[in-house]
């Protein structure tokens, strides 16, 4: 952060990072501007870190519903300190380390101003790396696990991309849970599926339904957590035994086909709800969205899994660290799967 003079007096700035232009994937560029001050409600937190997602990826081409317009900042998930209050807000200091879900984006920039009920104090001891690396993707996971597809011990799991951010944040609480489990992911990233207690299996030099069916002795699973879309989810869904249910959480299928084969993805899915077959498939709604309309839900297990983390039950899988000003190349090697885990910016 810096300051700036406006007739003799200085004003407090900030560097944000905004994707801009017509042409995809967007352009990200930085821009200075004036501090924003907290309405009332609201909270300013100095960012610590923010986590990279594929979210952002989809937002830079395009390919996000309902994502803000341009120019807008990506990152949905933030470590930082408050540094200034709005009124009427309480339970909060100034200094105080929280984490946070930020409702449409922001998180790509120095300072953002955050809802008091999105801010979630950090127990003491935790490194802000390791602290945002939970936020989104262990909610998510544990959200899809047990109040979407409501896993019970010893059920059979099937994660795709397992080796990624979410990926790994699935394996690990499905390992807590008891669950039997299944992860595809390239050669390269089978060790980091195996340590988590799932079978790896390599979709880019096998059929990963056709191994699914050898290896479960043609029984299926009993969940999927899906977030390619398209063909994988149909070939996922015929996997799955009477009772069993198929989380969709992204459209990675789409990446390079545009919007229209999102669209096609979610009418898929959408048809395949309407079979009588004992069988459930649903689309992942909005963390942000869950985190506003089910805030004690948000809080409680966020917290949940802040404890977790310090008490060594879980440990997200750090893919890599860089430094916000490196965010359009951090959204490059997430798009290209060329890290394990999950990517983390330093502000």
């Amino acid at each position: 952060m810096s300051t700036y003079t406006i007739n003799e007096k200085t004003v407090a700035t900030q560097e944000r990072f905004v994707l801009t232009g017509k042409e995809k994937p967007y352009t990200l560029q930085a821009i200075t501007e004036a501090l924003p001050e907290p309405a009332s409600g609201y909270a300013r937190v100095k960012v610590q870190t923010a986590g990279v997602a594929y979210a952002d990826v989809m937002v830079r081409k395009g390919l996000y519903p309902g994502a803000p317009k341009n120019p807008m900042t990506p990152g949905y998930d933030i470590v930082g300190t408050v540094e200034a209050l709005g009124a009427g807000v309480s339970g909060l200091e100034i200094g105080q380390q929280v984490a946070a879900v930020l409702p449409k984006f922001g998180g790509y920039a120095q300072a953002v101003c955050v809802s008091a009920e999105l801010l979630v104090p950090v127990p003491d001891g935790l490194e802000p790396v390791q602290t945002v690396s939970i936020i989104l993707n262990y909610l998510t996971a544990y959200r899809m696990l047990h109040t979407t597809a409501h896993a019970k011990k010893g059920e059979r799991l099937l994660v795709h991309s397992a080796a990624g951010g979410m990926g790994t944040a699935l394996l690990q609480l499905g390992q807590i849970a008891g669950l039997e489990m299944y992860g595809t992911a390239s050669k390269g990233k089978h060790d980091i599926v195996a340590a988590y207690g799932a079978t790896p299996i390599d979709y880019k030099h096998e059929d990963f339904a056709a191994r699914i069916r050898e290896l479960t002795a043609g029984e299926g699973v009993d969940i999927v957590c899906d977030p390619i879309g398209g063909e994988t989810t149909t070939k996922s869904y015929n996997l799955l035994r009477r009772g069993g249910r198929l989380v969709n959480f992204g459209f990675l299928d789409a990446m390079d086909k545009g919007i229209t084969a999102v669209a096609a993805s979610i009418a898929r899915i959408f048809l395949t709800k309407l079979k009588p077959d004992g069988k459930q498939i649903d689309i992942f709604g909005s963390l942000p969205t869950i985190a506003a309309k089910e805030n004690g839900w948000y809080r409680e297990t966020l917290t949940e899994l802040l404890d977790m983390l310090k008490n060594g039950q879980i440990e997200p899988v750090i893919g890599k660290t860089m430094p916000l000003t490196e965010a359009a190349d951090a959204l490059d090697l997430l798009e290209n799967g060329q890290v394990q885990g999950k990517i983390v910016l330093v502000a």
